[in-house]
């Protein structure tokens, strides 16, 4: 398994969610196979056929983030103030200007599992990351949109 980026912010979440899946969600669904076991004939009781899916899915999504995390690369975003050299970089969040509506905005750079839209964090794969990463103050980035070519001129980088 390759390098994977997170945030220690990211990092911290996967390790939140990970904890809570062994310690609350994992027992919950073991006394749901219990209490369907209790009514008998398991061949046509669709809560415990319900239950045994909740319980794949929890021990998939456990051995996934437990994956991740043994193969994630925790970079804290201030620590990388000094030797970034005002470069956009993974963890970086950037002001941009889009040059033909004036419109302001902001993202972080995140990785993959971080990413929501809603909150301005972008995944370190999604094409604005990519047309970002290594431009500086002043510079300019072209992103192939569905509608077009898309040019953001970069305001600002900060690395909180």
């Amino acid at each position: 398994m390759s390098m994977i980026p997170l945030t220690t912010r990211g990092a911290e979440r996967l390790k939140q969610e990970l904890q809570r899946l062994k310690s609350v969600d994992r027992h919950a669904v073991i006394q749901a196979i219990a209490e369907a076991r209790a009514q008998g004939d398991l061949s046509e009781n669709a809560e415990y056929e319900a239950a045994k899916d909740k319980q794949g899915f929890i021990e998939g999504r456990i051995l996934e983030i437990e994956g991740k995390l043994a193969a994630a690369k925790v970079i804290d975003p201030a620590s990388l103030a000094d030797n970034a050299g005002g470069r956009v970089v993974f963890g970086a969040t950037v002001d941009l200007e889009e040059e033909e509506s004036g419109k302001a905005l902001t993202y972080q750079i995140v990785g993959e599992d971080e990413a929501d839209l809603k909150l301005s964090l972008i995944s370190i794969g999604s094409p604005i990351a990519r047309a970002l990463i290594g431009k500086r103050v002043g510079d300019v980035a072209e992103v192939q949109a569905p509608g077009g070519v898309r040019s953001y001129e970069i305001t600002g980088v900060r690395y909180v």
